[in-house]
């Protein structure tokens, strides 16, 4: 896939699976001066195609919207080949919220995928631009899938990293996690007209703002149904994934599991749930 003015390549990193689809997209920008975004997992087949793209042509920059190995990995080989500046908000868990700062402890770390040997040669900040000589991007900080995710603009197009995917919707895994965060960076995405979304997985997406009201309506009738299984009776976040995602493959309970909490967490802050003191291995949550 490859967009021109200036000219987009997408090259797919060979990195299929349950959780990434087809596998991680990384994108070259630029005809002169270019930028790499999310320079993916570390394989040796996947750099060489970047720097292929590249054709001898400088990578002034890599930019990565979030510090998980499907995205990042890469990133140490590609700068030492490149000598690019490597940017991002953060590590992989800079940006977390006080809401998980408090229930960090009360949870199991949810550090699958994170990579935390990440380390930025500079950091960005919402509302930053980063230009070359025919692309300017700006910075929009994007918490939610991880408290350090960042989505880029170039004009009317979204870079929209994992928090807004072309396949599946994304997951959200407390402590790192946060579905406060997530839902109103959703929101906060909806208020501006996209022309098209380029994902950090899965294809482009033609229809933004459907696609966003979507995976805002997803999210509000998987909390609808968590509250509606809690006035039943009390349950901790493993009895409420098994009630509530008959839809999907058991193979994918662990995932929806993580974001089933990071809902209970979210119902808590709003004052709908609550989770009292026990000895059980996982919080057991209630309706107030």
């Amino acid at each position: 896939m490859s967009f021109s003015d200036p000219p987009i390549r997408r090259i797919l990193a060979p990195n299929p699976s349950a959780l990434t689809g087809t596998g991680t997209n990384t994108y070259v920008i630029g005809a002169t001066d270019l930028v790499v975004i999310d320079p993916g997992p570390d394989l040796n087949d996947h750099l060489a195609a970047i720097l292929a793209a590249a054709a001898g042509r400088p990578v002034t920059r890599i930019v990565v919207t979030h510090a998980h190995r499907d995205h990042s990995a890469l990133v140490p080989r590609l700068a030492a080949a490149t000598g690019a500046e490597v940017l991002a908000f953060g590590t992989a868990t800079e940006g977390r919220s006080p809401r998980m700062v408090d229930w960090a402890g009360r949870l199991p770390p949810a550090a699958e995928g994170l990579d935390p040997d990440f380390i930025p040669d500079r950091r960005l900040t919402g509302g930053e631009r980063l230009s070359g000589p025919d692309w300017e991007l700006s910075i929009h900080h994007t918490p939610g899938h991880l408290g350090s995710h960042i989505c880029l603009a170039l004009g009317e197009m979204l870079f929209s990293g994992d928090h807004v995917m072309g396949w599946s919707s994304s997951i959200v895994a407390p402590p790192d996690g946060d579905m406060t965060d997530y839902m109103a960076s959703l929101h906060r995405l909806a208020e501006r007209e996209w022309q098209v979304l380029l994902p950090g997985h899965g294809e482009a997406v033609a229809d933004p703002a459907a696609r966003l009201s979507a995976l805002i309506a997803h999210r509000r009738n998987r909390e609808a149904a968590i509250l509606a299984a809690l006035a039943l009776a009390p349950a901790t976040a493993t009895e409420l994934t098994a009630r509530i995602y008959q839809d999907i493959p058991r193979t994918l309970w662990p995932a929806a599991q993580q974001n089933v909490l990071a809902h209970l967490v979210d119902l808590s802050a709003r004052s709908l749930v609550s989770a009292p003191s026990t000895t059980a291995p996982e919080p057991i949550f209630q309706r107030i």
